[in-house]
């Protein structure tokens, strides 16, 4: 089996071959820690269309946007673990704050995002939208959470 990790000069090719035959969902995120909420919600993307890709951030990017200390697991090991997710069809790297180029060179046909953001800040809903994809706000587990994971893993002293 090829790798499900690719860059993305390879996820653009896969993209192209797939064309309309498959419909392609797109969610990203920085999977720091990867638990039941994310595989809840890497199910619920993955039922909206034919193929999932996922834009994971990598580790300078997360490290801005979630502050010093994180991410708590490096790229790679992140990368492995969301490419063995049933749900999964391909993991791609972006080292940018947001996914909107990503977004724009892999023009998925649905994009993705938690119900906790609101449909005005989801990067890449206009673009997505302006060449007729979809964007869908999926319900995600209630209290799965990595900030209340790491929360209460340093309240137990871990």
């Amino acid at each position: 089996m090829k790798s499900r990790i690719v860059s993305i000069k390879r996820a653009i090719s896969i993209r192209k071959r797939l064309g309309r035959r498959k419909k392609v969902v797109f969610t990203n995120g920085c999977f720091d820690i990867i638990h039941a909420g994310h595989v809840r919600f890497l199910a619920q993307a993955r039922k909206l269309g034919d193929f999932l890709i996922v834009g994971l951030n990598r580790d300078a990017s997360v490290g801005r946007l979630k502050g010093k200390g994180r991410p708590l697991m490096p790229f790679a090991d992140r990368a492995l673990l969301l490419a063995n997710l049933m749900p999964v069809d391909l993991v791609v790297g972006f080292g940018d704050d947001t996914p909107l180029n990503l977004i724009k060179n892999l023009r998925p046909d649905i994009l993705v995002k938690g119900a906790d953001y609101a449909l005005s800040e989801i990067v890449g809903a206009r673009e997505v939208r302006s060449w007729g994809g979809k964007v869908r706000r999926v319900r995600l587990a209630k209290g799965k959470s990595t900030s209340k994971l790491i929360g209460r893993l340093r309240g137990a002293g871990a």
